[in-house]
């Protein structure tokens, strides 16, 4: 957030500091977006009462309970700076009331310290806070010594059984940041793991933040997921809140191409699909991708729709939105496919006509990242490369029924009624362009569908 923002905030008269991630960030020199600003010395309805003269003030809570009011600025600049608001918080304490986040107690009181406030937080290096009226950096609890140590630290022994999704978090600060997690913290995550089972779902996975990500989306988009992952494994979080997992853990495919155990090589190919840029639908797929294996090697079926099958019930159960679902999906069920041989035009432009250009695109950055983990002849490593360069050469060639030179109204004029069998003529028609662009003629394709009802 610009310093327009914290001058405005400085120039307000209150306590102001700047708390949490945006000081960590600060201080490693990484870029942030969001800003969080404690107000000391005041309580709910009096920071409302201060900053409503500046602009539009909206409450904001967390399961019924006010944290804190979000500010949209009158004042132009400061609007154009945060478009979507400041966030600005009153002292508080949160007292735990059961086995979930949901169940507690928020009580913002202006007699409350930055101490306080600061002690109720998950990690020493999100305990920093900066004062704007002097600069100061205000440290209690060694945040900045174990920031240069690049260490995860619980600010107390109840962090994770206050808030059981602060072990996820330190996952993900572990994949963004590289992070080691102090050894009692990662005994206190061990001891908490369960606690995960009761975190709303949409925190893990579809997520609830402005971004629209949880935090598992998060550290699948880290650089180091794969180290992440295995902390996750290693403290009994990751089959916590993602129980299809267990069946994967040391699993042995008994193929000398997959020399590790099925976790590992999910793990590889995480790290694989990260290395490579991939997006989030394709480090889902990568992480979800096996699962049905160990099932399918029982049942003799197919694992990638056994995949498939268990992949869908645990995007819907961690509510991601429909669209991601659906395509991560569809990449476990046809991540298997073949990719010897050579890729010319033809059967470049068939693979697009089959899966549409998201789909093909998103199979080929996921193959590309399973191939890469394996022992494979040289004959499939260069036939996906090969897949990758024709597929970007032959994605304007028409292989969509919207790349016709006809239409459906087209088909009708001339006599095909509308249905099942207009439908199968269009078929027929763009089978044929896409295996040979050149007939993609109006007058070729219409004399070409007479031919079809003849």
């Amino acid at each position: 957030m610009s310093t327009v923002v914290r001058q405005f905030i400085r120039g307000l008269g209150l306590d102001a500091y700047v708390v949490g991630g945006a000081v960590r960030d600060e201080l490693l020199g990484l870029p942030h977006k969001d800003e969080d600003f404690l107000i000391l010395g005041v309580d709910h309805a009096g920071l409302r009462a201060a900053l409503e003269p500046h602009g539009r003030v909206e409450d904001m809570d967390v399961h019924g309970q006010l944290v804190g009011v979000r500010l949209y600025a009158r004042d132009a600049a400061v609007r154009s700076a945060a478009p979507s608001g400041i966030d600005l918080t009153p002292p508080r304490a949160e007292r735990s009331t059961g086995p979930g986040h949901r169940d507690f107690e928020i009580v913002a009181d202006s007699s409350i310290t930055l101490e306080e406030d600061m002690g109720r937080r998950d990690f020493t290096v999100n305990a920093l806070a900066r004062r704007l009226a002097t600069d100061e950096l205000v440290d209690t609890f060694g945040g900045l010594a174990d920031l240069r140590a690049c260490v995860l630290r619980a600010v107390s022994g109840a962090s994770f059984s206050e808030d059981p999704l602060r072990i996820l978090r330190g996952l993900r600060l572990v994949s963004q940041l590289g992070f080691d997690v102090e050894p009692d913290t990662l005994a206190q995550m061990q001891r908490e793991a369960g606690g995960l089972e009761h975190v709303s779902t949409e925190r893990i996975g579809g997520g609830l933040a402005a971004d629209g990500l949880g935090e598992l989306s998060r550290l699948l988009l880290g650089h180091e997921p794969a180290r992440a992952l295995r902390l996750a494994r290693d403290t009994g979080a990751l089959v916590s809140f993602l129980p299809e997992f267990a069946a994967v853990i040391g699993y042995d495919v008994g193929f000398a191409r997959q020399p590790v155990s099925l976790d590992e090589h999910v793990f590889l190919v995480v790290q694989a699909a990260a290395d490579g840029g991939a997006s989030l639908a394709v480090r889902l797929a990568a992480l979800l991708h096996d699962l049905g294996k160990p099932g399918a090697d029982e049942r003799g079926t197919s694992h990638a729709e056994e995949g498939a099958r268990l992949a869908s019930a645990a995007l819907a159960r961690l509510r991601y939105p429909t669209k991601l679902q659906r395509l991560v999906v569809q990449i476990v069920a046809g991540h298997a496919f073949q990719t010897e041989g050579e890729w010319d035009g033809q059967r470049a432009r068939r693979f697009l006509a089959e899966h549409g250009d998201e789909l093909a695109f998103e199979l080929v950055a996921h193959k590309s990242a399973d191939l890469a983990t394996k022992h494979v002849a040289p004959e499939e490593s260069a036939g996906i490369a090969g897949l990758a360069e024709a597929l970007g050469r032959e994605r304007s060639s028409p292989h969509r029924l919207r790349d016709l030179a006809i239409d459906g109204a087209d088909l009708i004029a001339v006599g095909i009624p509308e249905g099942r069998e207009l439908g199968r003529v269009l078929d027929v028609l763009l089978g044929e362009v896409v295996d040979d662009p050149s007939r993609n003629d109006r007058a070729l394709l219409l004399a070409r569908a007479c031919e079809e009802i003849a």
